[in-house]
């Protein structure tokens, strides 16, 4: 029998939910690429490849920073997508550097992707018009308070209050 060692923290979240309303909504839009038999297709993927559509090719550098991602974030994304046949790489002007450029089968499937990003901000707008707090009201609030302090620095000031977590002497 596994000994229980106290209470058990993941019990209540605040984090957790929205976490879980952004899965419950990417799937919604999953479903919907099912439903239309776009194999493959991520609702992650889509602001990218609209992008490169909008933009045409571009490094993984300059990818990352239209979309506001890392580096590493975007290398990871665009091998998924490379999998899944939305995106190909060719040399860039010199030998060292990859352009990252749309497949004939993202081509043709383009004007759907706008189209069902249209659709989704359009009902994103008709829900905030439902509730008494917007969401993107929500999330310009939240990044001004994480102006005044960072996500980051808020975590760590609490970790320093509790005795769980050792505090690590700087070098």
């Amino acid at each position: 029998m596994t000994q229980v060692s106290g209470p058990d923290p993941t019990a209540q979240s605040q984090w957790r939910e929205w976490s879980l309303l952004q899965a419950r909504m990417d799937a919604e839009i999953a479903r919907i690429y099912l439903e239309a038999h776009i194999e493959g297709l991520k609702p992650s993927f889509v602001m990218v490849l609209l992008r490169l559509h909008a933009r045409g090719p571009m490094t993984i550098t300059e990818l990352a920073e239209s979309v506001s991602a890392t580096h590493s974030a975007m290398s990871q994304k665009v091998a998924a997508m490379r999998a899944a046949g939305f995106v190909r790489t060719k040399t860039g002007v010199d030998a060292r550097s990859k352009k990252v450029v749309l497949t004939a089968k993202t081509v043709r499937i383009v004007d759907r992707l706008a189209a069902e990003w249209r659709a989704t901000e359009a009902a994103v707008i008709e829900i905030e018009a439902e509730i008494p707090y917007p969401l993107s009201r929500v999330v310009t609030d939240i990044e001004e308070a994480l102006k005044r302090k960072s996500f980051h620095d808020r975590i760590v000031e609490k970790l320093a209050a509790d005795t769980a977590w050792p505090q690590v002497p700087a070098q």
